[in-house]
């Protein structure tokens, strides 16, 4: 194990998308300069929102250029392209609007239409919804191209869509090729590939700040858009597992990543331990509550406060880490 591979805090890089909110800035506390504030890019290493160490020795790096210089930091992964990326990347959403109707492609047409990126699937964990949320989750019935055209020009595609109801706590899992919306008044965690290929078919006819039309991409959604019947999403089964002072209970398993939601009530002091292999970095973002991480670097015990909203980069083969309070985690994998 490398003596540097202790964790650290991250800094997000934000998005000022026309259907964001300000929740982020009042309830996450993201002290970030831009009104609305749609999205917190929390662990990132997409040049389209990179963030930042925001503790210890890499403080005000760009978490890229960290892994560039220790790749160790990634691990073993199979599923790295390039110095300092990593696979998935990890955000916060406050749909205060609607988002767009949109679809993402898959790797193997990401790769041979843009530029070899990679595709989009994606995760989402609501954090909060108000009483009447919703989000789209692909096609009430079967469709063709000449029917989603025709709807889209007539403005009456969400008559063909699947809306299903989102309340706080609940898991859907979206491929890519699945038409989707996050609905107004939704708070979501999101972890997805490491993507920024997003494909509009309606955006409700909605000006930018310059008053243009925001750009819709049919084509491309027709080429990549499951316009088959949608199955209704169902809820993972979920079973917390109990341990002293901790719960953990897995949402997310797929070859992309995998996500764990851990419940900890540790005020002892003893701490609840916790590190990762020498197979893969992890990312733990507070959903809620307060507390802390400690670690031993030589003698001295180093502590990191931890908030709702903290987003911390654990390397991989990471040093013993005991974490403190009463928190509410997201575990991320690669």
């Amino acid at each position: 194990m490398s003596i540097l591979n202790r964790p650290f805090l991250l800094s997000p890089a934000g998005k000022d998308y026309l259907w964001g909110g300000n929740r982020l800035k009042t309830e996450y506390g993201k002290k970030l300069r831009m009104t609305p504030l749609a999205e917190t890019w929390e662990c990132s290493t997409h040049p389209d929102g990179l963030c930042k160490a925001a503790s210890g020795i890499h403080k005000g790096e760009t978490l890229r250029d960290v892994l560039t210089k220790h790749p160790e930091y990634i691990g073993t992964h199979p599923d790295v392209k390039e110095a300092g990326e990593l696979p998935i990347l990890v955000k916060f959403i406050d749909a205060d609007k609607d988002l767009s109707v949109q679809v993402h492609p898959g790797d193997t047409y990401a790769a041979r239409y843009e530029h070899g990126s990679r595709g989009k699937t994606e995760m989402w964990y609501v954090l909060d919804a108000c009483p009447d949320a919703e989000l789209i989750y692909g096609f009430s019935h079967d469709m063709d191209p000449d029917t989603v055209r025709e709807a889209i020009a007539q403005g009456t595609l969400s008559d063909h869509l699947q809306h299903v109801p989102v309340m706080k706590n609940d898991v859907f899992y979206v491929a890519a090729g699945t038409v989707h919306a996050i609905g107004a008044g939704a708070i979501i965690a999101e972890i997805q590939e490491n993507s920024n290929i997003t494909y509009r078919l309606y955006d409700y006819d909605r000006k930018d700040k310059d008053g243009n039309l925001r750009p819709l991409h049919i084509d491309r959604a027709l080429d990549v858009a499951d316009l088959k019947r949608a199955g209704a999403p169902v809820q993972p089964m979920r079973v917390l597992r109990y341990e002293p002072g901790v719960a953990r209970e897995l949402l997310c398993r797929c070859k992309y990543f995998e996500v764990h939601r851990m419940l900890i009530n540790e005020e002892t002091g003893k701490g609840i331990r916790y590190m990762s292999d020498s197979l893969s970095f992890r990312v733990l973002l507070c959903i809620d509550g307060s507390g802390s991480l400690t670690y031993k670097d030589g003698g001295e015990v180093i502590k990191v406060n931890i908030t709702k909203g903290s987003c911390i980069f654990i390397p991989a083969d990471s040093v013993r880490i005991k974490l403190h309070g009463k928190l509410q985690l997201l575990d991320i994998c690669g």
